[in-house]
């Protein structure tokens, strides 16, 4: 493994020919959720994809949360409160707002890759974003609203934010392979939020992979497996 500065966050790069990022496989990126330490994705890089064939970038979010956290981090904060009192309401009031912080974790996921290409010798077509929670949604956020070139997107128990906004610019990204996975039973994000996204995208021409799996706010083998031959798929057309 090897860790690096990139774009202001520290960031762990595995796989690849040498275990820390060499060769010149395709690069998935993946962003954690909110209150999950740095490396908390990293084992998904020994399940998604066979040694040495893919490399894998794992940025740690900006913020330090407060000490009841632990080693958590977040993209941008949440009000719990605000939060578990729109969720009764199914939090489709927040799914219409551009969170306070976005934007400045937007523009330093962009940053890290405008330095993690160049470091690891690969173009955009050959980088997957994506992340699990709120790790998702800022990856489908930075897909929406930048135009930088993608192998994929990865959204894994994300939901639909910023409704106006993203709904306008969906189109923009027509054609792009997206994998999708949401718990029917999630406590936390509502499945009929993630359902919406998912019918949003391909109304506007996006090639969803859709999952659907009987869990909560979690990534199952069943995600892992379809994540990983999604990953696969997107990989071998790249090259």
């Amino acid at each position: 493994m090897r860790l690096a500065n990139l774009g202001g966050l520290a960031v762990r790069i595995v796989g690849g020919s040498d275990g820390s990022g060499g060769g010149d496989g395709p690069v998935v990126v993946l962003l954690h959720g909110f209150g999950a330490p740095a490396d908390d994705l990293l084992p998904l890089a020994e399940v998604l994809a066979p040694p040495g064939s893919i490399r894998f970038a794992f940025p740690g979010a900006p913020i330090t949360l407060p000490g009841m956290w632990g080693a958590g981090r977040a993209w941008w904060m949440i009000d719990v409160g605000r939060f578990e009192q729109a969720s009764r309401g199914g939090l489709r009031e927040l799914s219409d707002e551009v969170p306070a912080g976005l934007d400045e974790a937007r523009a330093q996921v962009l940053a890290m890759l405008d330095e993690l290409e160049p470091l690891l010798g690969v173009s955009g077509e050959r980088v997957a974003l994506g992340g699990f929670s709120q790790g998702a949604m800022l990856s489908c956020d930075v897909a929406l609203r930048s135009r930088r070139p993608l192998a994929g997107l990865l959204l894994m128990s994300g939901v639909l934010l910023c409704r106006p906004q993203w709904l306008r610019l969906m189109p923009e990204r027509a054609g792009l392979p997206v994998f999708q996975s949401h718990g029917s039973q999630d406590p936390l994000l509502p499945f009929e939020l993630a359902a919406e996204l998912r019918d949003a995208m391909t109304a506007a021409g996006l090639a969803v992979d859709w999952l659907e799996f009987p869990g909560g706010h979690e990534i199952p083998l069943e995600v892992v497996e379809r994540a990983s031959a999604f990953l696969r798929r997107v990989g071998s057309s790249q090259r």
